[in-house]
């Protein structure tokens, strides 16, 4: 069924499986990293190759922002079934609990991990002269990959804190109408290079930026870094001002040729622009390249968010049992993945196999502890209720028989 015929309430398959594959991404981007053909994670491996770079910036370009589009979709749905009050409850319950809960034993996991490979590299054993670990401050605070649900909380309260004095406004529904006609008037194939605008701008600014890496990931500091605001922002407050206009998805979905096509193109030059699959990572200095790197890397971030997008409403927008079960899972395999990639890299770490098989035993080993451990321990228990917010029974029960007809 064509995205235009979906009525608001049913369920948007496509944007689910989007988000699911959003998620599930991450185990893919962070297993790769062990095989780039330059040092950039704790568990380098000596067999790599630059189509591992070439992987990660492909899935690094769309990846988050299309996640926080379709979380700013989904918060506006959300907010107008349940109202403020419960919009508020579900995402401290949904959000920040799991937030408050796993990042301890996350992290814990995470520097058992580095000690292991530290200890390697010192011929089995742990060394004791290594340095100190940096103080923990507001600046230094380690929110690993757990990252994106901390985002998630700021972008929910400023959505809050900015709707309220337009909602006392709209009494009359005009000024919502206004808003409806601009977002109407955004959706198009133009629509990448109006959001990468202001993408590109703060990519200008930042300091220290290395543009292979594009949006650089806030998972350190509890002040998340101003490109990643705006990228995640941006993205988010389109997604809920989408959700007023559901309509706006079947023209999204009718543009995924042009879409994949402008977001195959520029990202090419992005990633040759930026270095190529041999990456630099020094940061740009100079300010007559770093223009143009700017505005390509942000047109491209947005061009290949938007062909996800319509890519996801034209070919995923049926159910899919295998596809609903793994978007009830993401969310579990994302919050656990890390820890069991980095056990997987150090695991194969000396093995003679090509890198390429190398990551395809690590994603897959990680997948299958990560979706055992969803089967087993949360989809049918307290804990899928917490996260999923529904709680899947073991067994379903038995349909009553039809009385037979008289």
């Amino acid at each position: 069924m064509p995205s235009s015929e979906i009525h608001q309430t049913d369920r948007l398959h496509g944007l689910d499986a989007l988000r699911a594959a959003a998620l599930l991404l991450g185990v893919v981007l962070h297993a790769s990293m062990s095989y780039f053909p330059v040092t950039i994670w704790i568990v380098p491996d000596t067999d790599n190759s630059p189509a591992a770079a070439v992987l990660f910036f492909a899935i690094h370009l769309f990846r988050m922002t299309s996640f926080f589009l379709i979380a700013g979709l989904f918060a506006h749905m959300m907010l107008g079934r349940r109202g403020t009050f419960g919009f508020v409850k579900d995402r401290l319950v949904r959000i920040a609990g799991p937030l408050a809960t796993f990042w301890t034993p996350v992290l814990a996991a995470i520097i058992a991990g580095v000690i292991w490979m530290a200890a390697i590299r010192n011929g089995g054993t742990i060394p004791t002269d290594g340095p100190p670990p940096p103080p923990l401050t507001v600046g230094t605070f380690p929110l690993t990959h757990l990252w994106f649900l901390y985002v998630l909380l700021i972008l929910y309260a400023a959505m809050l804190i900015l709707r309220a004095p337009f909602a006392l406004m709209d009494r009359d529904g005009g000024w919502g109408r206004f808003v409806d006609r601009l977002t109407g008037a955004l959706i198009g194939p133009w629509t990448p290079v109006v959001l990468a605008a202001p993408l590109a701008v703060a990519f200008w600014l930042a300091p220290n930026w290395t543009p292979f890496f594009g949006i650089p990931t806030p998972d350190t500091g509890l002040v998340p870094n101003p490109v990643a605001l705006t990228a995640f922002g941006s993205a988010f407050g389109l997604g809920f001002l989408l959700d007023r206009r559901r309509d706006l998805l079947g023209r999204i979905e009718r543009l995924w040729p042009v879409f994949t096509v402008l977001a195959l193109g520029v990202g090419t030059a992005a990633l040759f622009m930026s270095g190529g699959p041999v990456p630099s990572l020094a940061p740009v200095t100079d300010l007559n390249l770093k223009a143009p790197l700017a505005a390509v890397m942000a047109l491209a971030v947005f061009a290949s968010t938007f062909a996800a997008l319509s890519l996801a409403l034209r070919f995923a927008s049926g159910y899919s049992a295998v596809r609903r079960y793994l978007s009830d899972a993401s969310y579990w395999v994302y919050i656990v993945h890390l820890p069991l990639v980095m056990v997987g890299q150090i695991l194969v770490i000396n093995e003679t196999w090509p890198w390429f098989v190398k990551l395809l035993v690590v994603i897959g080993g990680t997948m299958t502890v990560s979706l055992l451990s969803y089967e087993l321990l949360v989809r049918h228990t307290f804990v899928g209720q917490w996260l999923n917010g529904r709680r899947v029974p073991w067994r379903r029960p038995p349909q009553p028989a039809l009385a037979p007809a008289e």
